[in-house]
């Protein structure tokens, strides 16, 4: 609807459009959750796979998996998503209304409290959302503020980049935008138009933060106070984090459990391995081993469930500030194009993922096959053509891939086939586990090519190609700048009409096709296995735990 008033009513946004494809595998186990024994139980204690994160968990600074699936545990935002189909619905929020997708009025919910006891106020979010924002802070989701008004002015640059010169301080420490009314309503103003706002706002970054927060963040990062079913009552480095029940929580996305351990693992193997003699209750990882000739299957054959999810397998280059080597694009087509993806897929994830025509996941709205063109079909004769016109490749390729989880195989069959197609020796390199792997990225010291993969923060096409590549985006690993993707990333942005939005967001993912900052390999299909003590299993449309279904028996 276009120039009236509007109560944008998230949770009744067609869930047509956002629905994920739920699949299914054959055995008793598959589709997207597990068959429930009865009425489900209360209470209880479960164990869960788990891996090291990268940083203390404060949202604005949590970009991976490992400090996500905790802060979805313990954090609840404006909006959530739904956990069959990932439709936005409201939470903390009780409305948010435009009239022209660049003024939104929110009301939040009275009486919602965070696990401290303390209610949410509308100052909660709008202070965090400043800090957040705020460019010496350092925060790795700053960027998802951007089309806030005034955020520009938050952030300043280092005029020597990291040289010996100090970067100003910003024009200001908040953005303009952002307005509290009263406690209960605050107001946001956009630069520009952005007409799916309010569907982001259900990502981690969007967290309210405690007043307790801004004394000590430090503090905070290793013992969290936010809103969600349940709070961080311990963390054990590299060995587990514990969580127990809210007693303060306010929503109605909560939990039957008492407690949730995410045990963390170094080796997925060694994850399926407990999960298979019971001692661990669920793992979100199926290793090669267990996928080969449907291991799992036998291993786990009522304890499993499956389904496609919002994911999407890629390899980067690396920043030309740490790697100048992988400049040039015909290098990177030849690569991309000596890749036997249906292969790999085959003999190594037991025909368990799809091939990548694209960098945008299926399951979202918006999807269109084949933005990657001939660049992401394997062919040895243009690969090597490719290879030579770039003049081939000066020593050793090498992938890089976080040693913590089940990369080895495929990795390693990545470089065979690259090796086979080029003529170039190609190497598999792991990195001891997934935070060290992330650091030497963010830090642009991560030398090769290296895995990267994207879990949904929201469901849209938008969210597959703003945070990645748009110029200074929080997860843009490869540096990769092009103004005019970045044009019509805001063209698309302003426009009111979906299916006009859709196309011009269709047009960007075609632009990368020619610069390939990064090679799609395939799309998620999640598997997890879980132990003979719980029942009521899903997984969630973004390949994560549902707490709010799963139970012990």
């Amino acid at each position: 609807m276009r120039g009236t008033a509007r109560t944008v009513a998230l949770a009744s946004i067609s869930a047509a459009a956002l629905m994920i494809t739920a699949c299914g595998g054959g055995d008793s186990g598959s589709g997207n959750s597990a068959s429930g024994s009865g009425e489900a139980k209360s209470g209880g204690a479960v164990t869960v796979r788990g891996c090291n994160p990268e940083n203390p968990l404060v949202p604005a600074n949590t970009n991976e998996t490992c400090g996500g699936n905790v802060l979805d545990a313990i954090g609840a935002r404006l909006v959530h998503y739904n956990t069959d189909t990932a439709a936005p619905e409201m939470d903390v929020a009780e409305s948010i209304e435009t009239s022209d997708n660049q003024n939104f009025t929110v009301k939040i919910k009275k009486g919602y409290k965070f696990s401290d006891g303390t209610e949410i106020k509308a100052k909660n979010f709008v202070d965090a959302w400043n800090w957040a924002a705020y460019g010496p802070n350092g925060n790795l989701n700053a960027y998802f503020f951007e089309p806030i008004e005034g955020y520009a002015d938050t952030q300043s640059e280092d005029p020597d980049e990291d040289g010996p010169k100090t970067a100003p301080a910003p024009k200001a420490k908040e953005m303009s935008g952002l307005k509290v009314v009263d406690d209960s309503t605050f107001t946001i103003k956009t630069s520009t138009k952005v007409s799916n706002l309010p569907v982001r706002l259900g990502y981690t970054v969007f967290n309210p933060l405690p007043d307790s927060f801004f004394s000590d963040p430090k503090a905070f990062g290793e013992k969290p106070v936010l809103a969600g079913p349940f709070k961080v009552e311990s963390w054990k480095k590299n060995s587990e984090i514990v969580l127990t029940k809210n007693e303060n929580y306010s929503g109605k996305f909560g939990s039957k459990l008492d407690k949730v351990t995410f045990k963390i693992y170094q080796d997925a193997a060694a994850a399926y391995n407990d999960v298979v003699a019971n001692n661990l209750d669920v793992t979100d990882e199926i290793p090669d081993e267990g996928l080969s000739g449907d291991t799992y299957k036998k291993d786990l054959p009522d304890r499993f469930v499956e389904r496609d999810e919002g994911v999407f397998q890629s390899i980067s280059f690396p920043s030309s500030k740490s790697d100048k080597s992988y400049d040039n694009p015909e290098l990177r087509h030849a690569i991309s194009m000596g890749i036997d993806r249906d292969t790999i897929i085959k003999q190594i994830f037991n025909g368990t993922r799809k091939p990548a025509t694209g960098w945008v996941s299926p399951v979202v709205d918006g999807y269109k096959a084949g933005a990657c063109g001939e660049y992401c079909t394997y062919d040895k004769a243009k690969a090597k053509a490719a290879f030579d016109k770039a003049g081939g490749y000066s020593g050793k390729l090498t992938l890089s891939y976080n040693g913590d989880s089940s990369h080895k195989g495929w990795t390693e069959a990545v470089c065979n086939s690259v090796k086979d197609a080029l003529g170039v020796d190609c190497v598999a390199t792991p990195v001891v586990d997934f935070s060290t792997f992330r650091a030497q990225i963010n830090d642009r010291k991560m030398k090769g090519m290296f895995r990267t993969g994207w879990q949904m923060d929201y469901p849209s096409i938008e969210n597959f190609l703003t945070p990645l590549y748009a110029t200074g985006a929080s997860s843009n690993d490869s540096d990769y700048s092009n103004p005019e993707f970045d044009k019509k990333l805001k063209d698309a942005a302003a426009e009111t009409d979906a299916a006009k939005a859709n196309q011009y967001y269709q047009e960007a993912e075609q632009m990368l096709a020619a610069d390939m900052p990064v090679i799609p390999t395939w799309y998620g299909h999640r598997i997890f296995g879980f132990s003979d003590k719980v029942d009521n299993v899903k997984i969630t449309p973004f390949g994560t735990y549902d707490f709010g279904s799963l139970t012990t028996k």
